[in-house]
């Protein structure tokens, strides 16, 4: 779920003097706490002076569409388009996106090219720049890590200890060394 964090900061401007902010961010977490925190530690790294978190809300936002040449965030109104049989009616169903664009050309663009696999139709009725200025989507820094198919275990005499035991060290040679061919292949 996303949230809308608005962060109030001071900042000195360009003529030394100092200029306040509120100003909002998104930032996607499972409830208002867990927001409120990583707010907190996010805006920790890039405010030194300090700040202060004023308001936080849920976002409306059903999708975001981020993109590398955009510099600028978008909310655009989608209203998709269903058939009611029974009635014979068309429903229209409004859903909210945000799109990082340069203007509303390149969203409107962008946001056409993201739907174009969609079955149903749809209209888009407003884009509109929104205040947003940044968003922050979960990351918890840990790579899911990669499965790698293993080969059947096979043991040799060498494998095992006086005592039948398996020897950890051999064992941990021929693992590496399967997974080494398995890799090869």
């Amino acid at each position: 779920m996303w949230y809308e964090v608005k962060v109030k900061y001071s900042k000195i401007d360009d003529n030394e003097k100092i200029k306040t902010f509120n100003q909002p961010y998104l930032f996607d977490a499972l409830t208002f706490t867990e927001a409120e925190a990583r707010a907190t530690d996010e805006m920790g790294k890039y405010l030194s002076e300090g700040f202060k978190i004023t308001n936080i809300k849920v976002a409306n936002f059903s999708e975001i569409f981020p993109s590398e040449h955009g510099d600028r965030w978008f909310k655009c109104k989608v209203s998709l388009v269903t058939l009611d049989e029974d009635k014979g009616l068309e429903r229209r169903t409004n859903t909210y996106v945000l799109v990082q664009a340069l203007d509303v050309k390149d969203a409107y663009e962008y946001l056409t090219e993201q739907f174009a696999d969609t079955v149903s139709d749809y209209s888009i009725p407003s884009i509109t720049e929104s205040p947003i200025i940044d968003i922050f989507p979960f990351f918890d820094g840990e790579e899911e890590p990669v499965a790698v198919a293993a080969a059947p275990q096979t043991y040799t005499e060498d494998s095992f200890d006086e005592d039948n035991n398996i020897d950890d060290d051999v064992l941990e040679d021929e693992m590496v060394d399967e997974t080494e061919d398995v890799l090869e292949d």
